[in-house]
């Protein structure tokens, strides 16, 4: 039960009726839908979008780069610009591009609501609004100081989605109008019984992912650590000077960003995933990608790994950095399986698909923009999945 006074699993419980929808969907330019390599917002995406296709909705991709999943794609650029992620620029120049090419759609061949993953582009809600369109976001990062002050000032146009409940735990008074946890295909995943002897740290290079704890933890263990992820931007290059580096020893091997293939290898071949955060992690894709290869993960509380994880079973979840030796050694026992199982039950494509649908369908029955009776809903189920009266 969350602080809003709400089951999650009552989202998943409403009866509804109603034919194939017709979705916006909008992703940054920074990635392909999949990524090659870093992105965890377009892998969700990618899966998301084939899934809703699967179940006969008709989703229309804005975003940038080549053509990856089941949707109608439409690049508002010439190529995608990750060399340009953190600036502000492509931001608010993608959020004007959006808006006009959901203009034309919406005019030509009509849209039920949009659905944004991007930062700037909820502020074109109102603009939907104008349209007769709900807008559905997606809230992907943190939801403290400035973010929680932004997504505050956004207003009602825009229904925010969070990804854990810790998120929404956060900032309960945040429009929320449900919760629905990032998921992944895991017939596109390796399951490996067998694994090699080294841990793996999967992530950005930055202190709130903690590699260094990663470095620490994997010596005193005495096993090799591999670090693989993202290092490209200035403060990550100058904290991997300063921490990562001087921690180095031979037996340590920094592989650098590794792609799609590449992830799923050293994933599937770990004894463990290190997740050594030290913030509040809105979810931990990384985590779910583990288990899915049969890789437990030994991870810092914080966030929502105690969501995502189950302590003793498909990970070790720890207090502090000074108990991740031991629970290296711990979950070489684990059951490779029961990690997968965990995912296949938990975490799966249609789960997440199966959710979105759910939402949009209360918003829209709850807004009645252009819809009849096929999409009505009993006022107590939508006022306790939104949390409003």
């Amino acid at each position: 039960m969350s602080p809003a006074g709400f089951s999650t699993s009552d989202l998943y419980s409403i009866e509804h009726n109603g034919g194939p929808l017709r979705i916006a969907m909008v992703v940054p330019p920074y990635f392909d839908v999949p990524p090659k390599a870093y992105g965890g917002v377009e892998a969700v995406v990618a899966d998301l979008v084939d899934s809703l296709c699967e179940r006969g909705h008709h989703v229309t991709l804005f975003g940038a780069g080549e053509p990856g999943t089941k949707a109608n794609f439409v690049p508002l650029w010439d190529r995608i610009v990750p060399e340009r992620l953190g600036d502000p620029f492509p931001e608010v120049v993608h959020a004007l591009r959006v808006r006009r090419a959901i203009e034309r759609l919406a005019e030509t061949e009509g849209i039920d609501l949009v659905h944004d993953h991007t930062f700037a582009g909820p502020l074109n809600a109102p603009a939907y609004a104008d349209l007769g369109l709900p807008t559905v976001v997606t809230v992907h990062g943190p939801v403290q100081d400035d973010c929680y002050r932004y997504y505050r000032e956004l207003g009602k146009e825009c229904s925010l989605v969070a990804i854990s409940d810790r998120q929404r735990e956060l900032a309960p008074d945040l429009r929320w109008v449900g919760r629905v946890h990032n998921a992944l295909r895991p017939d596109l995943w390796p399951y490996r019984a067998q694994k090699k002897d080294y841990a793996l740290f999967l992530g950005r290079f930055t202190m709130d992912k903690g590699p260094h704890l990663a470095l620490d933890a994997a010596h005193e263990a005495g096993i090799p650590l591999v670090l693989a992820g993202k290092c490209s931007e200035a403060p990550e290059k100058a904290y991997f000077e300063e921490y990562v580096r001087p921690r180095l020893t031979a037996d340590d091997h920094v592989f650098g960003l590794a792609d799609a293939t590449d992830k799923r290898k050293l994933l599937s071949e770990a004894r463990c995933l290190l997740f050594p955060i030290r913030w509040e992690e809105p979810f931990g894709m990384v985590m779910i990608e583990a288990m899915v290869t049969g890789t437990p993960v030994v991870a810092l509380r914080g966030g929502a790994v105690s969501e995502v994880l189950v302590d003793g079973v498909t990970g070790r979840i720890c207090d502090d950095p000074a108990e991740l030796p031991g629970a290296i050694a711990e979950v070489a026992s684990y059951d490779p399986a029961a990690c997968r199982a965990h995912v296949e039950a938990n975490f799966g494509a249609d789960t997440l698909g199966g959710g979105y649908e759910q939402v949009y369908r209360q918003l829209l029955a709850e807004t009645t923009i252009g819809y009849g009776d096929a999409f009505a809903l009993p006022l107590p189920v939508g006022a306790a999945i939104s949390g409003r009266a």
